[in-house]
């Protein structure tokens, strides 16, 4: 499991973005890849999944 903190999330689109604690490098997150609910500053716990189009975040709760 990864750590992190949700730099951006936009309810209406569905998609934002989570700073990894151990790389500092943003990771894409998709509204299906959540467990919880989250918002701007939230400290989460999460998954990376890689496809086609790049690393995402998956799995994702709050910490």
């Amino acid at each position: 499991m990864e750590t992190g903190t949700v730099k951006f999330f936009n309810e209406k689109k569905g998609y934002g973005f989570i700073v990894d604690d151990k790389t500092e490098k943003d990771v894409f997150v998709h509204h299906t890849g959540l467990l919880d609910p989250i918002s701007n500053e939230d400290k989460v716990t999460f998954e990376i999944s890689e496809d086609e189009r790049g690393k995402k975040a998956v799995n994702v709760k709050k910490a």
